[in-house]
This record gives structure tokens, C-alpha cells and sequence, in this order.
């Protein structure tokens, strides 16, 4: 369908990628996968058209549309919510309106033999012709319910997008795109700021639209139930894998393995050859053998292996001191904002060293019942925090709140004190800071940097109860298998607010449900109450067609 062919792109003099083709066929669904800055969101915008490579080509014929989803888009506007989605046919729209006038100057003129009247005629036609090809389209629902499946509420659809936060504002462009029924559709991390129903959703949406779909996303659950392809950017080329990414995972480890050994057999023969050369260098009756063999060498092209990310984390909680037995107790607990009730009468206590997830769609109360722990807002009923409680909060904007015109090193150095001054830099290094980057102001750091050096300060000093609120945003597979592996050996208590299946899967042992103006408690890990409310939704939908034939 479309293809790549010899692409290549150069930065200043870096080789970023060369010379790499391949096809995207009909149906295709690919995870673009490689480590930060391999290339991955530049091969997108090429794809897309947003961005020029050095050299070759993107085919794709002229009657395939192709959609794509930036990590950052859409400025604030006048428009509706509806409005924008519909936004997406404004093309269609454009030319029904345009055949509307046309028809009606057929109806008015009386110029029949004219050639004014003929080629009016004719562009009727052509339009007749376009509009035609698109089918016959119920535009209002198609945006509704696609509005809907993104976690919009009926009430939001006439609400100026002005009125909603960046992440809302990227799920109306998902919308659009979606809505345009595209051949491809390029999504660069779409599950960002989308909750759990919502990934859900759109996880369905995809893989049973049919379309060809190409994504990069550090959500591993996400990425293995829609893709059946790999291709991977390293070290300038590609490796197109037909398989999904757990599998590609295996299959990588053993090119890599296959690559080491072919490079430690040909070093013995090379280290053989220039040992022969070297002993008889001088030997006139070895002259011919030398020189086929110096010959040999200059042509021999080194086996190459593939680089390992070997850059990770070493991260590790110090120890927690020890907290009541219950570090948070709720009673009856409210929150209502400008007589919009956000959640009511939530009842619970979180026990000592329990980790426990809060989840729901967004929007019903998570970070706000944060914030309440925090002190941040005021609020309805009693909340307790248990005797000696020490809290070690990384808010969902922490990234954002960071200084920018700080140096990295200035940044946890303001805010360290007495004896954790002297090892900055241990921190620096263990969150895969090099000495190089030290002085790199925080306003020239990646989204995936400034969550590492805003996650720092929570090692500045021993806490009995971590609150995080959407950590794993903008980190990659590696850092958060990483953070995943120190939050479970944690010893205090672990209040984890995130979308992310994966990450929360064998960590929490208790799910809170917000939804609903409610909060409820359930004594289950992740994958058992997603499984658990995935049964619950599918007997409600049988009772309620059973009702309808009855």
C-alpha cells in the first residue's frame, strides 16, 4: 500500500538513519520500537509528511489518507467540543454545501443552452461523484460516538475545548483522526492522557477498524494487544519483525547473541591473521601470503552488534521509617466543585505497607483525592493520616513545575540538605544523568528527563507513604520496568494513580474505583478487576437486549 524507500537523514552531520525501506501493507498494525533519540518520531513525521528526509522517498497513492497524532498538538479555540470533531469533515461538508448552491442556480437560471449552465452542470457532477465515493454518512453520530468512546460525557459536547486541559484537547484530535477513516494512522505515544477505559476503547477501535496502523508507545500492554509487527531503529538501520513486541523481545535477545558470537569468532581469525602477518612480515618467501592476507583484512567488514540501551536506572527507596498503622483513613469523604459533585461519602483506610492503585475514567476524583491527602484542598468529612505519616509526593504536572532555567545539577541541589548533598551526583548517575549532562539547563531536557530529575527529589529524604500520580508518563519501557522493580520492594506504603496496566499489574493489591461519585474499595490486583468489570459490562449488555426482544 505505502512504502519507504532508501530513506535517510542526516542531523549536522550525524547519520540519524540510512538507507532503510519497507512496505506498510493494508491491515498492518506496527510498533515502532528502538531506544530515545534511534529515530522513531522523525520516521513518523517523514511518514506523515510533516518532516523531509535527506534522501529517498515515502510512496503512497493518491487515494490513501493518511492521519497522524503528534505527542503534542492542537492550540485552544472557539469552537465546541462537537464542532472541532466534526472538524473532520469539513472537506465533505465544504463540497455538499458547495453542490447545495450549485443546484440551486440550475433551479433558477434559465440560460439551459448556455455554456455558463454546462459547466455548472458539470461540476455538480464531479461533486455528485466525490461526495458519492465517501458513502452516505450520518455525521452527527459518527462523532458522537466516537466522542463518547474517548470519555467524553454528553454534557461536554457543547463546552468551548478552551474549557479543557491539553491531554482532553489531544483526545478531540484523536477524535478528528479516527473520524476521517484514514488507510494509516500514525499515533506517537496516544496513551498519554487517556485513562484505562479509554486506552480499552481505543485498543478495540483499532484492531477491528481494519486500518493500517503504525505506533510508538512505551504502554506494553497497549502495544502487544494491537500490533503484529516490529520494526525496530538502531543504530541507523531497521529490523521488521512479523511478530507482536513480547515476542520481538525474544527474538531480538537472540540476534543479538548470534551477532556476539559471529563478532568473537571473527575477532580469533582476524587476531589469527595479523599474527601471521606480523610473524612473517619480513620473510620474503611469506610475501605473497602476507599481502593476501593484509588484503583480506582492509576488506573484511566487521561484524557489527546491535546496541544494548545499557544506560538504566539503579534505583532504590531507602529504607521507610515506621508509620501508624493506618498512614490514610477516610471518612466520609467529599469533594464538590462550583455544585459539581465529584465524588461522596468515600469510606476507607489504606493500611501500613499496602500498595494500592486508584483508577478511573478521568475527571471523577483521583488527583483530587490527592490533593485532599495533601492538604491541597479543602474537602467534605474526616481525613486522618496515621501517626509519624512521611510523604513523598510526585504530582501528575511535577515534570512541569520544574525551574527551566536551572541546571540539572542545580535542581536537586537547592532542594537537598545536610549530609544527601555529598551524593548528588550518585543520584544524578543512578537516574542515567552522565557527568555530560550535569550542566544541561532543564529547559533543553525530554519530557522522559525531566520526570527522572523531578522523581529524584522523592530519594532527598525517607518517607513511610509515596503518592504518585501518573509517574510513568513520558518514561520508556526500560526506566519503568526499572521503577516498577524498586516500587515492589518498597517497604512503606504505596498510593500509585495510573493508566498504565502493565505497571500497576503484580505491584498493587488493591484496586480503588472512582466513578460514579463514588469511591469503591475492591480486594483484587489490576488484571482481576479489569477482567472482573469486563464480565460486569458484558452481563449488563445481555440483560439489556434480553429486555429489548422481550
Amino acid at each position: 500500500m505505502i512504502s519507504v524507500e532508501g530513506l535517510s537523514v542526516e542531523f549536522g552531520g550525524t547519520t540519524l538513519f540510512k538507507d532503510i525501506s519497507f512496505v506498510i501493507n493494508e491491515k498492518d498494525r506496527i510498533a515502532l520500537m528502538g531506544k530515545n533519540g534511534a529515530g522513531k518520531s522523525t520516521l513518523l513525521k517523514i511518514i506523515a509528511g510533516f518532516q523531509k528526509a535527506s534522501s529517498g522517498r515515502i510512496s503512497v497513492p493518491k487515494d490513501k489518507i493518511t492521519a497522524y497524532l503528534p505527542q503534542h498538538l492542537m492550540t485552544e479555540n472557539d469552537r465546541t467540543v462537537f464542532e472541532e470533531a466534526s472538524q473532520a469533515f469539513a472537506e465533505i461538508l465544504a463540497m455538499q454545501t458547495k453542490m447545495d448552491e450549485l443546484n440551486h442556480q440550475l433551479t433558477v437560471r434559465t440560460d439551459y443552452e448556455s455554456e455558463e449552465y454546462y459547466n455548472i452542470i458539470e461540476k455538480v457532477s464531479s461533486l455528485s461523484e466525490k461526495l458519492y465515493s465517501n458513502g452516505e454518512i450520518n455525521f452527527n453520530a459518527e462523532v458522537e460516538k466516537i466522542v463518547l468512546g474517548l470519555g467524553f460525557e454528553r454534557t461536554d459536547f457543547n463546552r468551548p475545548t478552551s474549557n479543557f486541559s491539553g491531554g482532553w484537547r489531544m483526545r478531540i484530535e484523536l477524535a478528528k483522526i479516527l473520524l476521517q477513516n484514514p488507510d494509516l494512522i500514525l499515533l506517537d505515544e496516544p496513551t498519554n492522557h487517556l485513562d484505562i477505559d479509554s486506552v480499552q476503547w481505543l485498543e478495540n477501535f483499532l484492531v477491528n477498524s481494519g486500518k493500517a496502523v503504525i505506533l510508538i508507545s512505551h504502554d506494553r500492554t497497549f502495544v502487544d494487544r494491537i500490533t503484529t509487527r516490529t520494526i525496530e531503529v538502531t543504530m541507523g538501520r531497521i529490523y521488521d519483525y512479523k511478530v507482536n513486541y513480547s515476542k520481538y523481545l525474544e527474538l531480538r535477545k537472540e540476534r543479538r547473541e548470534q551477532q556476539q558470537k559471529q563478532l568473537e569468532e571473527q575477532q580469533k581469525i582476524i587476531a589469527g591473521t595479523q599474527e601471521f602477518i606480523d610473524r612473517f612480515k619480513g620473510t620474503y618467501s611469506k610475501t605473497l601470503q602476507v599481502q593476501s592476507r593484509v588484503k583480506m583484512l582492509e576488506k573484511l567488514e566487521v561484524v557489527e552488534v546491535d546496541e544494548i540501551d545499557t544506560s538504566h536506572l539503579k534505583l532504590r527507596f531507602p529504607p521507610s521509617p515506621r508509620s501508624g498503622m493506618y498512614p490514610v483513613t477516610a471518612e466520609n469523604v467529599s469533594k464538590t466543585y462550583e455544585k459539581h459533585l465529584v465524588f461522596d461519602s468515600a469510606t476507607f483506610a489504606i493500611q501500613r505497607g499496602e500498595k494500592v492503585a486508584f483508577v478511573g475514567k478521568n475527571g471523577e476524583g483521583k488527583s483530587t483525592f490527592i490533593k485532599a491527602i495533601m492538604g491541597e484542598i479543602e474537602h467534605g468529612g474526616k481525613l486522618t493520616l496515621g501517626h509519624n505519616t512521611m510523604i513523598g509526593y510526585f504530582a501528575q504536572n511535577e515534570a512541569s513545575l520544574l525551574d527551566e532555567t536551572f541546571t540539572v545539577f542545580q535542581t536537586i541541589d537547592n532542594v537537598a540538605k545536610g549530609d544527601i548533598r555529598t551524593k548528588i551526583k550518585d543520584f544524578l548517575g543512578a537516574f542515567m544523568f552522565s557527568s555530560n549532562d550535569w550542566d544541561k539547563k532543564v529547559k533543553m531536557l525530554s519530557g522522559g528527563e525531566r520526570t527522572r530529575l523531578a522523581m529524584i527529589k522523592l530519594l532527598l529524604e525517607p518517607v513511610n507513604l509515596l503518592i504518585l500520580d501518573e509517574p510513568t508518563n513520558h518514561l520508556d519501557m526500560r526506566t519503568k520496568d526499572i521503577l516498577k522493580q524498586a516500587l515492589m520492594k518498597f517497604d512503606g506504603t504505596l498510593i500509585l494513580v495510573s493508566h498504565d496496566r502493565d505497571f500497576l499489574d503484580g505491584m498493587v493489591s488493591k484496586v480503588f474505583e472512582f466513578g460514579n461519585k463514588r469511591v469503591n474499595e475492591h480486594f483484587e490486583g489490576i488484571q482481576e478487576f479489569l477482567e472482573r468489570k469486563k464480565m460486569v459490562r458484558l452481563n449488563e449488555l445481555e440483560s439489556a437486549t434480553k429486555s429489548k426482544i422481550l
